[in-house]
């Protein structure tokens, strides 16, 4: 039979798939001049949607990470290549993690060197456990082949990963899930988006569970921990922190951990800790006085205690090391921020003959221009487009904030907590600067409204309370602040106190037709 007739009676009578799922490639009929383009077409595709089922059982980037819609590419393209150049433990990770954003970005032979670099580094530093490390590292793999469309390459990856897992009792045909694949997913998922920040921590927690005393991942572990009690603002006192208590578990692994000791001390100065916080700071610039993350960590520090030149004088030096930090550049721009708001109390720096109106004038073009670097390296960077309106504000600029505020609060691509943040923001813009409190109220009620339990939705709350009560001292048959109150209580799950609420108007004077 000829190979054009063959491949015709094998599509026509539905044997395609299973032909394939025998180990036959494609190509074995394709190849032959005979074979007409359409027939080829379709049994790659066909294959192609085999193969795809395989990898999508996969544990590794391409399976863990969000959307590309939610990621800054290049942003994140340029913190990993940071570390890349100055981290030699964790280098494959970062490799790992760039190969995944070339490949989306369509870069594939950068991303396959990215993976060969990566394999490099794990037989170097891991050989004793290769074939723990190596798993993710050829799910990868196997995924840029198959976006390149080189299935047979893609094949190969997984019967690699076929053979390793074998020695695993648990594991699955082709992947394996052991602390490694636990600890490299839950870093991988502390790149991306706030909203995979609980799932990390339930990585890090399983792939401790196995291993407790794992440097690594007690660190990532951590690190989660303190993210997601500065988004929820429920912490109350250092003892029930339990990120404090896991940055002194770290610090207990390993005593001259730089990064832990300044991480540790942020904490511990939220809590007034202030003896023990400095301590740690100065400890930790001592042992690594040229590590960027130290350095930008120990600055932070430096700022929220009021020595700003202390701060500007570590970010300057961190900045020369990683010239396209986007933190750095914001970093920079809260230290002006807040020496202009300092400044503004002082009431020369109104008088354009006095000397502090000129200063004034240096630190306002000063934070614009760190905060516009901020942005231009991450677009995405809601934090310093919101400070970078703050600035317009702080120099009555009113105009141009509005303009920022504007954009920020059309914007339907970002997590629930930056959409949050915006509105809380806008509507602290229309209460102080604008003057117009139902303004305010519309967008805190906004920020209310998001179903997520943060920082900026505790302010939105406690703002709008504020002007219940003041209102209300005014006028106690407000029925409109009555109704923002039952509102409130609505958006809080609160039903019988918001009916409550509700009953109450009908009994004011007019209440029935409000």
């Amino acid at each position: 039979m000829l190979m054009c007739e063959w491949g015709e009676r094998i599509c026509e009578e539905g044997l395609l798939t299973e032909w394939l799922s025998q180990g036959q490639e494609f190509t074995d009929i394709a190849v032959s001049s005979k074979c007409s383009q359409s027939i080829a077409i379709k049994l790659f595709n066909t294959q192609k949607d085999l193969l795809k089922v395989e990898l999508d059982q996969l544990q590794c980037h391409f399976t863990w990470a969000p959307q590309r819609e939610y990621i800054d590419l290049d942003d994140t393209k340029q913190r990993l290549q940071d570390s890349i150049d100055l981290d030699l433990k964790y280098q494959a990770r970062s490799y790992n993690q760039l190969a995944f954003l070339n490949c989306l970005q369509g870069n594939y032979e950068e991303a396959i060197q990215n993976l060969k670099e990566a394999v490099k580094v794990l037989r170097e530093n891991h050989e004793d456990e290769f074939d723990k490390r190596i798993i993710i590292t050829y799910g990868n793999y196997a995924w840029v082949y198959y976006h390149m469309g080189q299935l047979t390459e893609a094949q190969s990856y997984l019967d690699k990963l076929e053979r390793i897992c074998k020695q695993f009792p648990d594991a699955s045909r082709y992947t394996a899930m052991i602390p490694e694949v636990d600890g490299e997913k839950g870093w991988s998922l502390l790149k991306y988006d706030i909203q995979h920040y609980k799932e990390a921590m339930e990585c890090f927690e399983t792939a401790l569970e196995e291993d407790p005393s794992n440097i690594d991942w007690n660190v990532g572990y951590a690190i989660v921990l303190s993210r997601l009690e500065g988004l929820s603002g429920v912490t109350e006192s250092v003892d029930s922190s339990q990120s404090v208590k896991q940055w002194r578990r770290v610090l207990v692994l390993d005593p001259n951990d730089a990064e832990a000791m300044v991480q540790l001390a942020l904490k511990l100065r939220v809590f007034e800790q202030y003896e023990e916080a400095d301590t740690l700071v100065k400890q930790a610039l001592e042992k690594s006085p040229d590590l960027p993350y130290v350095l930008r960590y120990a600055a932070k520090f430096y700022r929220c205690a009021g020595d700003i030149e202390k701060a500007l004088t570590l970010l300057d030096k961190a900045l020369k090391m990683t010239p396209k930090s986007t933190f750095l550049y914001h970093q920079k721009g809260q230290c002006y921020k807040k020496q202009i708001c300092l400044l503004k109390k002082n009431p020369g720096s109104r008088d354009p003959r006095n000397p502090d109106f000129e200063k004034k004038t240096r630190l306002v073009k000063n934070c614009k221009e760190c905060f516009k670097k901020a942005i231009e390296l991450k677009q995405s960077c809601i934090i310093a487009k919101l400070d970078y309106a703050k600035t317009y504000s702080l120099n009555e600029e009113y105009d141009e904030a509005a303009k920022i505020y504007s954009s920020l609060l059309e914007l339907e691509n970002t997590c629930p907590e930056n959409k949050q943040e915006i509105r809380l923001h806008a509507a602290l813009f229309q209460l102080y600067h604008k003057h117009s409190e139902a303004n305010a109220i519309n967008y805190f009620l906004e920020g209310l409204k998001i179903k997520c339990d943060s920082t900026a939705r505790k302010r939105c709350h406690n703002h709008l309370e504020t002007i219940v009560e003041r209102q209300l001292r005014k006028n106690q048959w407000n029925n409109k602040v009555f109704c923002i109150r039952g509102l409130m209580y609505l958006l809080d799950g609160k039903e019988s106190e918001a009916i409550e609420c509700f009953e109450k108007i009908l009994k004011f004077p007019h209440g029935d037709e409000e």
